[in-house]
């Protein structure tokens, strides 16, 4: 048996107009934040599931509120879902590393694995971290569907981790999942590899209660 992961990046935030990385700072959700969030909800109300686990920052929580509402759940909270600590450049934007050192967001950006921001996590460590934290989740839930509230950066990372991609690869295999759209993943609770089933599946629109 296997559980059905309903992966979903948090709403919008107030630092997404200006690309900056926001890590574990907790940033609040803009008013389209909150629409995508009530949309989420929704969309939970209509499909199949059993449990809401969220990373423990806001823009998280709040974005799963209105699905665990819907569903009368209270939420499951797991800190090793927070979005990964970017160093030296959370906060800003790329483009603002960039013009300060421009030879080493160019090593990023080639391989963000090899050459992560100073004093930023260990890529590598974020998605074992990540990876751990949907093993335990798939394996309290068997045979049912979870709804897993999280972040862009960890997400993608956990994704490869899983599939057996590269983890330099994150950012151009998944370059985003946008914001409070669901990609559904099988996954038991031991070391199979995961099966990816859709990505980026919009909770409202035609295809939006479609689920494989």
């Amino acid at each position: 048996m296997t559980a059905r992961l309903l992966l979903a990046r948090h709403g919008r935030t107030v630092w997404h107009a200006e690309n900056r990385y926001a890590g574990i700072s907790d940033v609040a959700l803009t008013p389209e934040g909150r629409a995508q969030a009530d949309r989420l909800g929704a969309w939970a109300g209509r499909n199949p599931v059993d449990a809401v686990w969220t990373s423990t920052l806001s823009r998280a929580t709040e974005t799963a509120a209105p699905a665990c509402a819907a569903l009368g759940l209270i939420p499951h909270r797991d800190p090793e879902l927070r979005e990964c600590d970017f160093g030296t450049v959370e906060g800003r934007p790329l483009k603002e590393y960039a013009a300060e050192d421009p030879e080493a967001a160019a090593a990023f950006v080639r391989d963000p694995v090899a050459h992560p921001f100073p004093g930023a996590e260990d890529p590598r460590a974020a998605a074992a971290r990540g990876s751990a934290a949907l093993r335990r989740i798939a394996a309290a839930h068997d045979g049912e569907s979870v709804l897993v509230v999280a972040h862009n950066t960890l997400l993608r990372l956990v994704l490869c981790e899983l599939l057996g991609i590269p983890l330099a690869d994150y950012r151009r295999v998944f370059p985003q999942l946008r914001n409070a759209a669901v990609s559904e993943v099988r996954l038991d609770g031991g070391t199979s590899p995961a099966a990816l089933l859709s990505l980026n599946l919009p909770v409202d629109g035609p295809s939006a209660d479609r689920q494989g």
